[in-house]
């Protein structure tokens, strides 16, 4: 069984299981986009300014990273005001948003900030008013800067909004290169430290795409603050933060591609252990069997989550979303992950050695033509001094003759 696979199933089966109680409520069920995701109730984030309180969102926190987030739903049509409430009391200063508005013909999240046409949005259900101050498109992303105004304060901020548009509905990047390149785009702003209230990040479901960007981000800032970046390991954290929001990381896809987006950033921090430099730990990390989990802790009676089927939409076995559109998970999410092996690891790691070797012997190849060059001048210099001082000599008394003529 392929390692990813089997590292996903074991931190699903160790994942806590905490109430969400207030998500179920009758008078909360239509602010759910998908009625398998809710928000923990130890770790919901509360709108203070609202006579319901509740979003469907989490506070995901690392302390030793310092990293704080806010993983949610895309905004439904009715919630887009409840949104923009809580990017307002939580002062935050970015929105990372992982998927498109409309995706396999689906609604995945409601057009909650102005595009370029119409320039601005009001909320009148909240008082806000969202105004499109810049945009620029990338090839793979689209970075706004919108300005949100409270109307009721008379204040105004202004909010970065990174827009990934590029990850394949169904499915993860080929490559982490433009992922980390997103991030490092999002890192640059600021937007992700102390000194901001916490990034609000989302997807559709608000666990997928959003746990793979948080799941990374956070793996990246303990490598680079630890001495031994080793010590790291992804499975854990991701269990740590699982504590915070239900799902995170839906496919074992999704989990191959976070080991890889790791491996390839955590080359890029500086780093003395070459062995961590070129990702080998989190690849055993991956490989190697884990230990049977835990007994678990006692616990109190809890309403009982479902596991997440990822084999139907949005993980929910035999059912439909209670509004329009489907999760942005693929249908059969083991079936890429099952076709690795053992071997494909292997012929990279030789063709990694073969490619060091190559350039050794180019290397070598180099040096020995330098030194070919130099014997030959060391030869030749003396017969050139020679030759020339003749020449001058003779130049000399060529010109003398003239002159006496």
């Amino acid at each position: 069984m392929c390692g990813a696979v089997h590292v996903w199933r074991e931190i699903r089966n160790q994942a806590s299981e905490f109430p969400y109680k207030v998500a179920k409520l009758p008078a909360n069920r239509n602010l759910n986009r998908y009625r398998d995701v809710s928000p923990y109730d130890h770790s919901r984030v509360k709108l203070e300014n609202s006579e319901n309180d509740y979003i469907n969102a989490s506070s995901v926190m690392v302390k030793e990273a310092q990293r704080a987030y806010i993983l949610c739903q895309g905004p439904l049509r009715n919630t887009c005001g409840h949104f923009w409430l809580m990017i307002w009391e939580q002062c935050s200063k970015a929105i990372i948003m992982l998927n498109r508005v409309i995706e396999k013909g689906s609604e995945k999240c409601a057009q909650y900030w102005p595009t370029s046409e119409e320039l601005q949005m009001s909320f009148t259900d909240t008082g806000f008013v969202v105004r499109l101050l810049s945009e620029e498109d990338r090839s793979y992303y689209t970075i706004r800067v919108l300005q949100l105004q409270n109307t009721v304060m008379g204040e105004s901020r202004e909010i970065y909004h990174f827009h990934y548009t590029t990850w394949p509905d169904f499915g993860v990047p080929e490559s982490p290169a433009s992922f980390l390149n997103f991030l490092f785009k999002v890192r640059e702003s600021g937007s992700l430290g102390p000194e901001h209230g916490p990034s609000v990040v989302h997807c559709s479901a608000g666990i997928g795409r959003s746990g793979t960007f948080a799941l990374v981000d956070t793996c990246l800032v303990l490598m680079a603050r630890r001495k031994n970046q080793s010590s790291v390991s992804i499975q854990k954290v991701l269990l740590d933060m699982r504590e915070y929001r239900m799902g995170l990381i839906q496919t074992p896809d999704q989990l191959r591609f976070s080991y890889m987006a790791v491996i390839e950033g955590v080359k890029l921090i500086p780093t003395d252990m070459q062995k961590v430099a070129s990702g080998d730990n989190v690849e055993e990390e991956l490989d190697l069997p884990l230990p049977p989990p835990p007994p678990p802790p006692p616990r109190p009676q809890t309403p009982p989550r479902p596991h997440l089927n990822d084999s139907m939409p949005n993980g929910q076995p035999g059912t439909r979303p209670e509004t329009p559109g489907a999760s942005e998970e693929p249908d059969d999410p083991q079936q890429d992950v099952a076709e690795e092996s053992g071997q494909v690891r292997k012929r990279q790691r030789g063709e990694r050695i073969a490619c060091t070797s190559q350039k050794v012997q180019q290397m070598k190849q180099r040096l020995s033509h330098s030194e070919r060059k130099r014997d030959s001048w060391l030869y030749w210099k003396p017969i050139l001094l020679n030759v020339g001082a003749g020449a001058a000599v003779a130049v000399g008394l060529l010109v003398c003759w003239i002159f006496f003529q």
